[in-house]
């Protein structure tokens, strides 16, 4: 991501990368070891994205969103509010009902995190992005305070009942980003 945001240039691309991480913890920028409670074997890596800890692993899509903001005409807050509302979209068309935060940016159904979000802006233009749980399995999120906040409880779309498969989830994920981000013309 750094290498690709490095050699941009105005006429480069949008990108939207889509992986499933192994098990990891990452410790973004601001990231303080405190947070990291007891990370057994899972190994700690350090990022530079913004944020505090989180857990990455399988059943869990992180859609890594490689844009120019400066194209885009919007700024780091708004990009913020349409990644969360993508997710928001995409929960909704699988029957869940979620909602952002001002004040802790990711999704949220309840007071449960269900999807988390971590950038970076170098020369105008956004890297890293944000994950979501589908099938994931909930128990390493105990091994972290999830983002710095002690206590918060981190929840999946099959722990709400949700069975869309995966592979549905994501698409509908992409479709609401594309939509979400109006840079059609420019993703790829």
């Amino acid at each position: 991501m750094k290498d690709f945001t490095n050699a941009r240039s105005t006429e480069s691309s949008d990108e939207l990368w889509v992986v499933e991480h192994p098990a990891v913890y990452t410790l973004g920028q601001a990231g303080k070891l405190e947070h990291i409670l007891n990370p057994g074997q899972i190994e700690v890596v350090p990022s530079d994205r913004g944020g505090q800890v989180t857990y990455h692993g399988p059943g869990q899509v992180v859609v890594y969103t490689l844009l120019d903001l400066r194209r885009a005409g919007f700024g780091i807050r708004e990009l913020v509010v349409r990644l969360e509302n993508a997710v928001i979209d995409t929960l909704e068309k699988c029957g869940i009902s979620a909602m952002g935060r001002r004040d802790a940016p990711g999704v949220y159904v309840g007071e449960k995190k269900i999807a988390a979000l971590g950038l970076r802006v170098r020369r105008g233009c956004a890297y890293h992005g944000l994950s979501l749980n589908i099938d994931i399995d909930l128990k390493p999120f105990q091994g972290i305070n999830p983002c710095g906040y002690a206590g918060l409880e981190v929840t999946s779309m099959q722990k709400l009942g949700s069975t869309h498969a995966k592979q549905v989830v994501v698409e509908y994920l992409l479709q609401s980003l594309v939509h979400q981000l109006d840079t059609a013309d420019t993703l790829s």
